[in-house]
């Protein structure tokens, strides 16, 4: 009788391993295609902060050969320099370490923003000189020199226009995402979720086009799926899906977004991956968790 039970208790306990191991199994699958989901979008984003080191690198190096101040040349070549170290930074970083991609994502609108300043610092020298050619017409003929040097200066400045393209690129700052249950509360749990939030500031820019702006927001599962409702929107050469699209009245001052997704479907646990884009540009990124 003693033998029959410790069989028994024994055979009861190979079946409940066995089905904990296919769960464990189950798990590091599931796991693993997160991780394989998460890598592409990284490596998505590497690829584009990529480009735009580049075209920053780009912007230095032509402005240096476009202004004859010392002091402007010495700093245009101090920032061309960081930015070269910072692509190369770039380049060396694996497509998983989420964490330095966020570093050099943070370096990269940091750089951003001082790309504007010099911008509308040599663009305000170059009005000052078309005004200064305007309102000295009279001494032209005894300052050949100098109306030569102001005439550079003018054809300069219209090579400027189309790099101002990129110091005049929106930014999302300020990015938070989160849950909220059907009392409009945050909630970290994935069964009393009804609703996604995303809110976010779109940053002062005075180099920015204002007027009517698109914003759209898409947001990732973990399992790399995108949240939905089927619209679309162009970015670099191909169609991809939004959760939400928002437009914006923007007037060059930092303006509050906020967006909404109401769940109509059945979410799962792990890291969701928050993605904000305007004009054919990735202009933030941030993540949030549900249990």
């Amino acid at each position: 009788m003693k033998r029959t039970v410790i069989i028994g208790t024994v055979s009861l306990l190979i079946i409940a391993l066995a089905g904990v191991i296919a769960w464990l199994l189950q798990e590091r699958k599931i796991q693993e295609e997160e991780n394989k989901q998460m890598v592409q979008i990284l490596e998505m984003d590497k690829a584009e902060m990529e480009n735009q080191y580049k075209d920053f690198a780009l912007q230095y190096n032509e402005m240096m050969t476009q202004v004859t101040n010392d002091s402007l040349l010495e700093q245009l070549s101090r920032q061309e320099k960081r930015t070269q170290e910072l692509l190369e930074e770039l380049r060396q970083t694996k497509a998983n370490d989420a964490a330095e991609i966020m570093r050099l994502k943070k370096e990269l609108e940091t750089l951003r923003r001082i790309l504007r300043d010099y911008v509308v610092q040599i663009d305000s020298l170059n009005r000052e000189n078309q005004n200064l050619r305007s309102d000295n017409t009279a001494l032209r003929t005894r300052n050949e020199e100098a109306e030569a040097h102001i005439s550079d200066l003018s054809s300069k400045n219209e090579q400027l226009t189309d790099k101002v393209n990129i110091a005049s690129q929106l930014d999302a700052t300020g990015i938070r995402a989160s849950a909220r249950n059907k009392k409009g509360k945050d909630c970290e749990k994935v069964k009393d979720a009804k609703k996604l939030v995303v809110s976010f500031n779109i940053s002062r820019n005075v180099t920015a086009q204002t007027g009517m702006r698109t914003i759209y927001v898409r947001i990732s599962t973990p399992t790399g799926e995108t949240l939905t409702r089927g619209g679309s929107f162009q970015f670099e050469n191909r169609q991809l899906q939004y959760s939400i699209a928002k437009e914006i009245e923007y007037t060059g001052e930092e303006i509050p977004v906020t967006v909404y997704w109401d769940i109509a479907e059945t979410l799962s646990a792990g890291s969701y991956h928050v993605d904000i884009f305007a004009d054919g540009h990735a202009i933030g990124s941030t993540t949030f968790s549900l249990k």
